[in-house]
C-alpha cells in the first residue's frame, strides 16, 4: 500500500490534507548570502501562519549539503500539526562548494539518496520522503546528468517520488526524456517545477503527456514577470485533459519572502493564489491540485524496514 513518508513516519495519502507541494522551511546557498532560511522560530511561525489559513502538509524541497535542518522537524510538525515531507538529493553545482562536491563524487551518491531515504539523515532517525535533483538552464550538464542518474537508481531502488528544479522553468523535456526515456524513471513517479518561470504551453502539455506531475509554485520576486501567466497555463492544461497531473507550491527560497517577514510565504498559497485560481478553473480542480494530487505524487510503496 502506497504512503507518504513524512518526518514523523508514513502515512496514507489521504491523511495528507491541504498541502503546500513545494517550499522550504530552511535553505542556505552561497547563490543567496545573507537571505538564509535558517531561523527556528520563524520557520514554527510561518508553518502556524499556513497552519491557520487552512494549510495541513508541507513538502520541503530542499535538499542535501543546503541547511536543511532534519533534526527540527519533527518537532516542528508535531508543534504545528502541519505534517512535514523531507527530501534527499543534490541541486545545482553551483549551489555548493568545490570540496563538498569532490568528495561526494568520491562515492556512491545513489546509496547516499538510499540511505536518506529508508534509513535515516545522519543521526536524526528523520527518513526523506523525497529525491529533489535540478537541471540546467535549457540543458543538462554534467553535474545534472550525474546527480539524475543517481535519483534514477534511488528511485528504482525504493521507489521514492524524483522532484526536479527546472532552472527559469526550462528544460523540462530534457529531464524527462533523460529520467524517464533513458534511465526508466516511470512519468508518473516524476514532478517537475517551476513550469510557472517558462509559461510554454506546449511545452507544458509535451511534458504532461510523460504522465509526469507538472509543479507551478511560486509567487516570487524573482520570477514575477510571469506570475500572472500561471491561471491561464493551468487552465490550458485542464482543458487540454491534463488537469489530474497538476501541483501548487509556494517555493518560499529567501528570509524576506516569508510571510512572518514581510513578504507573501506559505499562506499565500490559501489566501490569494487558491482564490485567483479557482476563477480559472473552478474550486473543485484547485482543491484536488491541493489534496487528492499531492497525496498521489508524493505516495510510494515503500520497501520494508531491513532487520
Amino acid at each position: 500500500m502506497s504512503h507518504v513518508r513524512t518526518v514523523l513516519g508514513d502515512i496514507p495519502g489521504a491523511e495528507l490534507g491541504v498541502c503546500d507541494a513545494h517550499d522550504h522551511l530552511f535553505l542556505r546557498s552561497p547563490r543567496l548570502p545573507g537571505q538564509e532560511l535558517d531561523d527556528l522560530s520563524a520557520a514554527r511561525a510561518e508553518l502556524a501562519a499556513f497552519r491557520a489559513a487552512g494549510g495541513a502538509a508541507v513538502v520541503q524541497w530542499t535538499p542535501y549539503g543546503m541547511g536543511r535542518r532534519a533534526a527540527d522537524l519533527p518537532a516542528l510538525s508535531r508543534t504545528t500539526g502541519v505534517r512535514l515531507v523531507c527530501a534527499t538529493g543534490l541541486h545545482r553545482a553551483a549551489h555548493y562548494d568545490a570540496e563538498s562536491l569532490a568528495r561526494l563524487r568520491g562515492g556512491r551518491l545513489a546509496a547516499l539518496f538510499v540511505s536518506e531515504l529508508t534509513e535515516g539523515i545522519g543521526t536524526t532517525g528523520v527518513r526523506a520522503g523525497l529525491i529533489k535533483v535540478a537541471g540546467g538552464f535549457h540543458a543538462l550538464d554534467a553535474h545534472a546528468r550525474w546527480t539524475m542518474t543517481a535519483a534514477a537508481e534511488a528511485h528504482h531502488a525504493t521507489g521514492a517520488p524524483v522532484a526536479v528544479h527546472l532552472e527559469q522553468g526550462t528544460g523540462a523535456l530534457d529531464v524527462l526524456d533523460l529520467l524517464c526515456g533513458e534511465l526508466g524513471v516511470p512519468g508518473e513517479r516524476v514532478v517537475l517545477g517551476h513550469l510557472n518561470r517558462a509559461p510554454d504551453p506546449v511545452v507544458h502539455r509535451q511534458a504532461a503527456m510523460s504522465g509526469c506531475w507538472l509543479a507551478f509554485d511560486g509567487p516570487s520576486l524573482a520570477h514575477h514577470a510571469t506570475d500572472w501567466r500561471m491561471p491561464e497555463a493551468v487552465r490550458a492544461l485542464a482543458e487540454a485533459g491534463f488537469g489530474d497531473r497538476l501541483l501548487l507550491g509556494g517555493d518560499t527560497v529567501t528570509a524576506g519572502a516569508r510571510s512572518v517577514d514581510g513578504g507573501p510565504g506559505m499562506p499565500y498559497l490559501l489566501r490569494r493564489v487558491r482564490t485567483r485560481l479557482t476563477e480559472a478553473v473552478g474550486a473543485d480542480l484547485v482543491d484536488r491540485m491541493l489534496t487528492e494530487h499531492p497525496a498521489r505524487a508524493f505516495a510510494a510503496d515503500w520497501p520494508p524496514a531491513q532487520e
